[in-house]
């Protein structure tokens, strides 16, 4: 996967990156389908109670993750409807720069986390994710209009730029490879876990 780090850090706007590297839907859809394939390799292995196994997790900050008054830790299930979410909304959000719409609603649906309860379902999440989003990227007009922008906000704008196709199919998929460490991490915990009762 490539380095998103310069882009995240504000060093190089998403656009330019994509120009610079001639980003077009093969060379995102590749990228996408890496990042499929690397989530896909960390449900090998686990179980259904793994899925929705509870995470220690500080930085835990989510009002619709409450049991009671206490908020909980996001569970594997619950990353993966929400990553899949990010990038199928940047992927939808290419789609529609790229034909010359800018979007101002947000095109974002998440699959309800609490329903994400077995291994299965995570699998057929993850590749009905893949199928949507290299579907987007099928909707480009051979002669993309890659002049057409998204503006989020001012603050957005300062630190990221601007958003053409490219450049919103790529700011959510660095979103997704965002969580690669916390998806590892609760995968971590909820085979010690397994371990430490088995």
């Amino acid at each position: 996967m490539i380095d998103f780090s310069p882009m995240r850090d504000g060093d190089v706007s998403f656009i330019d990156y994509a120009a610079r590297e001639n980003l077009g839907p093969a060379q995102l859809k590749a990228l996408s389908d890496e990042s499929i394939d690397f989530l896909l390799g960390l449900v090998e292995g686990l179980g259904d109670a793994d899925v929705v196994f509870a995470p220690e997790d500080p930085e835990a900050d989510d009002p619709f993750a409450v049991e009671g008054e206490e908020t909980i830790g996001w569970n594997f299930g619950h990353l993966i409807a929400h990553v899949t979410a990010s990038s199928e909304e940047g992927a939808a959000l290419s789609s529609l720069l790229a034909r010359g719409v800018a979007a101002s609603e947000r095109p974002r649906y998440e699959t309800p986390w609490r329903d994400m309860t077995t291994v299965a379902q995570v699998r057929q999440r993850l590749d009905e994710s893949r199928r949507m989003r290299n579907a987007y990227l099928q909707t480009w007009p051979d002669a993309p209009l890659l002049d057409v922008t998204r503006t989020v906000s001012e603050r957005f704008t300062a630190r990221f730029g601007e958003m053409n196709a490219p450049a919103a199919f790529l700011f959510a998929l660095s979103h997704e490879v965002g969580h690669y460490e916390q998806i590892e991490e609760v995968r971590r915990q909820a085979l010690a876990a397994r371990a430490d009762t088995g």
